[in-house]
């Protein structure tokens, strides 16, 4: 399967800022594009990229006063299989975790292992290790947070999600991952495209996506709370402890996000052969 995906995003600044972002295709999906993932920017300084601490591309630049735009537009080749369900993968005890695992059972910024514990304990405690209590978490995020842009809030951490009731899939995917780092299960933030493939298309404007990785059997798999299905043509971005590591764009100085759009879709066969 082929997936055309990209964006035009355009933020504006008062003064000269510096800015990073994390809007390339992820180290790991690199071999899989079919066509260049180039950054194109209006602004006259230079992009400059590097690898962060995650393994996520960064590109550093510095926008100038007025309005930056930045753009790309790529094709990639997709398996076209849905995300992975392992019934079989069990826990890795904490003894035995490498050491890439053991920063995930930690709390961070946005996921509070330590007011969620009690929780998560009192409600997972008895479930099946493994595969079927990570399930159940997801199960349990998926019914009690209820979904829609109008909540979205970039401060809302995982418990102040649990209490409210609402979120975005950011919402969902925090709240996920605090629960099963508070069951000692490794669980890290992911985002990325995921368009509407092999599911009914949904008339919101597309968006960047968030989900979740745990660390089970060995290996990393994905989960998604927000829409609690396995889904066709993921695109990773980016992965870290939450989403303040995960952001898509950090600007050092005041900025307003004043363009987004985001294109992601299957490419046709009779435009793959054209």
């Amino acid at each position: 399967m082929l997936i055309r995906a990209g964006y035009q995003i355009a933020i504006e600044c008062n003064v000269e800022t510096p800015l990073m972002a994390l809007l390339s295709v992820h180290p790991s999906r690199q071999a899989d594009l079919r066509s260049p993932a180039i950054i194109t920017s209006s602004g006259s300084a230079p992009l400059a990229a590097s690898i962060d601490e995650f393994g996520n591309l960064r590109t550093r630049t510095v926008a100038p006063a007025g309005i930056m735009k930045l753009s790309t537009d790529f094709v990639i080749q997709d398996s076209g299989l849905p995300d992975e369900v392992a019934l079989w993968a069990n826990e890795v005890p904490v003894s035995q975790l490498p050491d890439e695992a053991v920063s995930f059972l930690l709390g961070s910024r946005y996921c509070e292992t330590d007011r969620l514990s009690p929780l998560a304990w009192s409600l997972f405690g008895n479930t099946p290790r493994g595969w079927a209590r990570v399930q159940a978490i997801v199960d349990y995020v998926h019914r009690h947070l209820t979904f829609g842009y109008q909540f979205a809030r970039a401060t809302r951490t995982a418990w102040e999600g649990h209490e409210e009731r609402v979120g975005v899939c950011r919402d969902f995917a925090h709240l996920a991952i605090a629960l099963c780092r508070c069951m000692n299960i490794p669980a890290r933030y992911a985002t990325g495209y995921l368009g509407d493939i092999g599911v009914p298309a949904v008339p919101a404007p597309m968006d960047f996506s968030a989900w979740f990785e745990v660390y089970l059997g060995g290996r990393w798999f994905t989960f998604d709370a927000r829409h609690n299905t396995p889904r066709i043509g993921r695109i990773l971005v980016a992965r870290g402890r939450d989403a303040a590591d995960c952001a898509i764009t950090t600007t050092f100085g005041q900025s307003k996000l004043v363009q987004f759009d985001i294109v992601t879709e299957e490419v046709s066969r009779s435009s793959a052969a054209a």
